[in-house]
């Protein structure tokens, strides 16, 4: 069954709701040892209980419920989620990250969702790795740095899991893991309750298992979500390639199977335009850096001059770097991000451009667990604070999945969502 089509027999009562989570109860605990999605000590069966027993006395008639009564999902330890500490997937004391609960956490309970728990994040969403392993293949990383909520759906521990992007921590994760990631366009679902990387270019998603979630779950967590245009009123887009040092940071594996994408929807009648809309990448990547580096040495200024023995060793390089970031470079980049997003939109309209395509990594998921793998698929795109959709694209040669990153316009998240539906029936594996 499709996420919609459990989500409907959840609220109309075809599916009971507690043998039903019962059930993702048992397979966390009975897997959660080995691939390690969830914080331990952010998981408790009786809490999940209760919240079931509260939507049922809240909700005891069908017509009702709310979309996402009784759908399981997972909060990304950066979000504050009332009655869970927060870490970060740090070694800091929790009592530095208390606050008021995330207000896409909110969203998601008032639509009737029961959290399941809290998922492993890299340390403070950045590249220092946690212990979550691919469901795919245990030996490699699930990417980041929302490891725990990938893997989490990947492993059938819940249907739907937050997450955050600040370089590619969604998109990444997403392809690795072999689910469908969406992060929307910057500003559209709010960053209140979430512990900052980098403030200006954080963006709040989720995971879920496939296309027909992307919908439901994007207008409970975004306010101003219009209704979908109808699938058969839209012809079919306009797909762009960025062609150039941008593809050409995929491996050959990974152009291989965006190939294999590609032939796919040119033989189903999709025109495509290539171009290179990245003539200065590797200034482009710098500066997203740079700006990361200095807004996080703001954030961790307290916490890292008061605990800096509790800091890993990529996360202490990237703090450092960015005390060497002034106010006015600052100011800069975030300018630079402003403008890239208006120049990859003039080049979509005078390209008659409706979304772009591209792999959503360079590669398959790197084997081993010291490295979550590159974002250097996504950094242009989250720098521009453009809505992105990772749809799993199937497995390579090594059994390993591959994501095709779709790229929208900004605001234009609903029609990306539709275009997404649309893609998705010619690639789905």
């Amino acid at each position: 069954m499709t996420f919609s089509q459990i989500a409907t027999k959840l609220r109309c009562g075809e599916i009971e709701v507690s043998d039903f989570l019962i059930s993702f109860c048992e397979r966390i605990e009975a897997d959660n040892p080995r691939l390690r999605a969830i914080v331990c000590e952010a998981y408790d069966r009786q809490k999940v209980l209760e919240q079931v027993r509260r939507l049922k006395e809240r909700y005891p008639q069908p017509c009702s419920r709310p979309p996402l009564f009784g759908v399981p999902v997972g909060i990304k330890d950066v979000f504050r989620v009332e009655g869970y500490p927060t870490r970060c997937g740090s070694a800091l004391p929790a009592s530095l990250f208390e606050g008021a609960e995330a207000i896409s956490v909110r969203a998601l309970k008032d639509a009737g969702a029961v959290i399941m728990g809290k998922t492993v994040t890299t340390e403070f969403a950045w590249f220092e790795p946690g212990p979550t392993r691919n469901p795919h293949h245990p030996g490699h990383t699930p990417g980041g740095s929302s490891s725990g909520s990938a893997a989490g759906v990947a492993a059938g521990f819940f249907l739907l899991a937050l997450g955050t992007q600040t370089a590619g921590s969604i998109i990444r994760p997403a392809a690795f893991c072999g689910v469908v990631g969406f992060k929307p366009s910057q500003g559209r679902i709010s960053t209140a309750g979430i512990v900052p990387t980098s403030p200006s270019l954080d963006q709040v998603g989720f995971f879920c298992l496939d296309p027909s979630a992307l919908a439901v779950v994007s207008s409970a967590l975004i306010p101003d979500w219009k209704p979908l245009p109808e699938l058969s009123q839209q012809r079919d887009p306009v797909l762009g390639i960025p062609e150039g040092d941008y593809l050409n940071q995929a491996s050959e594996n990974g152009r291989q199977h965006f190939q294999s994408s590609v032939q796919k929807l040119q033989s189903a009648g999709y025109r495509i335009r290539r171009l290179n809309p990245f003539p200065h990448l590797e200034i482009t990547n710098r500066h997203h850096l740079r700006l990361v580096a200095g807004e996080m040495a703001r954030v961790h200024a307290f916490g890292y001059r008061s605990y800096p023995l509790l800091y890993r060793t990529r996360t202490v390089e990237t703090i450092e770097e960015g005390f060497s970031v002034s106010n006015e470079e600052l100011k800069q980049y975030r300018r630079e991000g402003l403008r890239l997003r208006e120049e990859l939109q003039r080049k979509m309209a005078s390209a008659g451009i409706d979304v772009w395509i591209c792999p959503s990594a360079p590669d398959h998921a790197p084997e081993g667990l010291e490295s979550t793998g590159s974002a250097i698929m996504n950094l242009p795109w989250t720098y521009a604070g453009l809505p992105t959709i990772s749809l799993p694209s199937g497995l390579d040669a090594a059994h390993l999945p591959h994501g095709l990153q779709v790229v929208g316009r900004h605001g234009e998240d609903e029609l990306l969502v539709v275009y997404c539906q649309r893609l998705w029936e010619v690639i789905r594996p």
